[in-house]
């Protein structure tokens, strides 16, 4: 067997595996004959993880630049995440925020170059 073919047979073998193991773990709730009860904490838990999720991958986008902390306020990352806090504060929502931030981002990094 060539090469090529070696390896394109493992990248197959990975791929058939990692999705067998995605649809074992997502369905292995719904397999279940009887109601799968939750501790109070897990429940809760659960609860925020899609939030800490957004903040896991927001957060980096905000407050790094290369890999390395932004040294000065002077970035206009920090000042829309700014604007969109407090758009969030005085009104709850999604558009409200996105709107705010962009409405602060966009003047800055276009004409200042932060």
């Amino acid at each position: 067997m060539s090469e090529a073919m070696t390896h394109w047979a493992w990248a197959a073998l990975t791929i058939l595996g990692l999705a067998a193991v995605t649809v074992i773990s997502r369905n292995v709730f719904l397999w279940s004959r009887q109601e799968l009860r939750f501790p109070e904490p897990l429940q809760r838990a659960l609860q925020m993880a899609p939030l800490a999720a957004i903040v896991a991958i927001t957060a980096p986008e905000i407050f790094l630049s290369q890999g390395h902390l932004i040294e000065t306020w002077r970035d206009a990352r920090l000042l829309a995440a700014v604007a969109a806090t407090a758009a969030y504060a005085w009104r709850p929502g999604v558009l409200g925020p996105l709107v705010a931030g962009l409405a602060v981002y966009l003047p800055l990094r276009l004409t200042l170059g932060w």
